[in-house]
């Protein structure tokens, strides 16, 4: 799906319309809840006729090196980021957050902390779950694609249930016991916008909002009111263009974008075979790329020249 005719940005609004043109700022690998390797997914990128791309995988920044490494051998620019899950009071918000340090001490133990909590999570979901289903831990293990260094989560628990051919699809697996609706499910364990924010500034890094309209997600979305205090405390941007954020919403986050300075992005949310998302579906323009590698601190982008 890419941005309707009458949704099109302007230049200075970040986005494109046309499949196979920018960046895509959005994508995720095996080290989270994709079905493909960083080097894949370059290699995707490349296909898709993309001028870059970021991996942002969830809460964890473990397949940077060789998302790098294909970078350099196909002279496809990378950008290396992350997709961090935090709550903003009743609102569970994605953070993306590029070009920070990922030696910094405070990102570490972000991190850490989130990947302990998120395991316990989804233990105890998957307890719940096999008192109706034939489902094992050892099950959604199976699914993990780089042993320790994955983020684990609902999507592993999805795969799991079609292994044991409870469901033909994680789409349907995310309709039903995966579903944040039903009597399985639990919130992520998660740190504050505040914290996530504060951290990832001061470890030199760029931090967009990912999908903030996506009522399909989200029963409350942030405020207007609650993205203004943000972008006072260092926000970069939001991204507007992304497949869940409906036509009003954008037009509300663009003027928000306007009102406040903050840059405008779009990505795909890419997870391979993992969602219908295409890899360039929604996409960033050459200018807020460079921006965001102007403002960039703690990492240098990969065949981008830096500030």
């Amino acid at each position: 799906m890419t941005q309707s005719e009458d949704s099109r940005p302007s230049a200075q609004e970040g986005g494109h319309t046309d499949p196979g043109s920018g960046w895509d700022l959005h994508c995720h690998t095996v080290f989270s809840d994709g079905t493909m390797t960083p080097s894949q997914m370059v290699g995707e990128a490349i296909q898709a006729g993309l001028e870059g791309v970021a991996i942002t995988d969830h809460d964890t920044n473990a397949g940077w090196q060789e998302a790098e490494e294909a970078s350099r051998r196909s002279g496809l620019p990378l950008i290396q980021g992350t997709e961090i899950t935090a709550q903003d009071g009743p609102v569970s918000v994605h953070m993306l957050a590029y070009l920070y340090d990922p030696d910094d001490g405070a990102m570490r133990d972000l991190f850490e902390r989130t990947r302990r909590a998120r395991m316990t999570r989804t233990r105890t979901m998957v307890d719940r779950i096999a008192r109706d289903y034939p489902i094992t831990w050892e099950g959604v293990l199976a699914q993990v694609k780089e042993g320790g260094r994955t983020t684990i989560g609902r999507p592993h628990i999805a795969d799991a249930l079609v292994a044991a051919g409870v469901y033909e699809n994680r789409s349907q697996a995310f309709a039903g016991a995966c579903s944040s609706d039903s009597p399985y499910y639990l919130p992520t364990p998660s740190p504050t916008t505040d914290q996530v924010l504060k951290a990832v500034k001061e470890a030199g890094g760029v931090v967009v909002i990912a999908h903030p309209g996506a009522v399909n997600r989200n029963p409350v979305l942030l405020s207007d009111e609650r993205i203004a205090a943000l972008s006072g405390q260092g926000l970069d941007g939001l991204e507007v263009w992304h497949r869940d954020n409906p036509p009003s919403e954008r037009t509300r986050l663009l003027g928000l974008a306007r009102r406040y300075g903050l840059l405008v992005t779009g990505g795909s949310d890419w997870h391979g075979r993992g969602k219908p998302n295409r890899i360039g579906e929604n996409t960033t323009g050459r200018e807020t790329v460079e921006e965001i590698v102007n403002r960039g601190r703690g990492r240098a982008p990969i065949g981008l020249r830096g500030r």
